[in-house]
């Protein structure tokens, strides 16, 4: 039973890795929107600045496609967030399942041990009566004589 258990240890530890790792890739991702979004901002704060200012068609148009194409890139980017999330998920998932089926290995490995102590006492209260009656009855044989 020992061995079962050192095996569903090993699996939960390696399921913690996993979650570990998509934690990890999950707040790269996060971080990497983040960071378009401030991009993004950036864009938006020089496009108001000029067209407040001289107008320079060029330079307007340069900001307006930049904020479109940030737009796209926050929508690629809030999909892969998701994905990542999923990942999460599916490796929470998984830890969950390893880790209960690593505690019903253990309760049934206390389980087994209660059994086999209660057996092992039951056995041990058998030999003390045999021994007791062999001397009860060896006392009275000798009482008689």
């Amino acid at each position: 039973m020992q061995n079962i258990l050192d095996i569903k240890y090993k699996l939960e530890d390696s399921a913690k890795q996993e979650y570990a790792e998509a934690r990890i890739r999950l707040n790269e991702e996060e971080e990497k929107l983040e960071a378009l979004k401030i991009r993004k901002n950036e864009y938006y704060i020089q496009y108001q600045n000029a067209i407040q200012g001289n107008l320079d068609f060029l330079k307007i148009e340069e900001l307006a496609n930049a904020m479109d194409i940030m737009d796209e890139m926050i929508a690629l980017q809030n999909e892969m967030v998701k994905k990542r999330n999923k990942e999460l998920e599916k490796a929470r998932a998984k830890l969950n399942q390893v880790m209960q089926e690593r505690k019903m290995h253990e309760k049934l490995k206390e389980k087994q041990f209660d059994e086999f102590v209660v057996e092992l006492n039951a056995q041990e209260n058998k030999e003390t009566d045999e021994v007791v009656s062999y001397q009860y009855n060896n006392s009275e044989s000798e009482s008689e004589e």
